[in-house]
């Protein structure tokens, strides 16, 4: 009689502890990324406060506004030293500003509305602003890790 009694009771056991993994969330799903949060953003009314500070030692001000596994969307506003990403493909959707832009081996002229597409490993940086401040969204695939700025010279 012991017998069924424990068996059953094993198997009750068992369907619990899977019913309860379905209900409750693991610690891992707790420590993702958080969801998408559905949003409209006026990048252009943005003020350079609400972008965020000035970064140490550079002209830059930037806020993340989707961080995914797979990417990041930011706004950014001002300029960077002339640097390349090794692991981080780079798209930038110029919104306000116009000067030169170096990308690769090349300075060119950029000014809004312009695209730019920036492989990872290829030297860029926005390098003189003729009018106004530089103010783009900057896209990267996969999401740029800590550390991953290499300046060139």
């Amino acid at each position: 009689m012991r017998l069924p009694v424990l068996c059953g009771s094993l198997a009750a056991a068992f369907a619990a502890g899977v019913l309860v993994t379905r209900i409750i969330p693991s610690a891992e799903a707790q420590s993702s990324p958080p969801q998408l949060t559905a949003q409209i953003v006026n990048l252009l009314t943005l003020s350079e406060d609400e972008i965020g500070p000035l970064a140490p030692n550079a002209d830059l001000r930037s806020r993340t506004l989707v961080a995914l596994p797979e990417g990041t969307v930011a706004v950014q506003s001002g300029n960077v030293v002339k640097h390349f990403h090794a692991d981080a493909n780079e798209i930038q959707l110029i919104l306000a500003g116009a000067g030169s832009f170096w990308l690769g081996d090349k300075e060119q002229q950029v000014k809004a509305g312009d695209l730019i597409v920036i492989p990872k490993g290829t030297p860029h940086a926005g390098s003189r602003a003729s009018a106004g401040r530089f103010r783009s969204l900057a896209i990267k695939l996969p999401p740029q890790q800590s550390g991953d700025v290499h300046p060139v010279p």
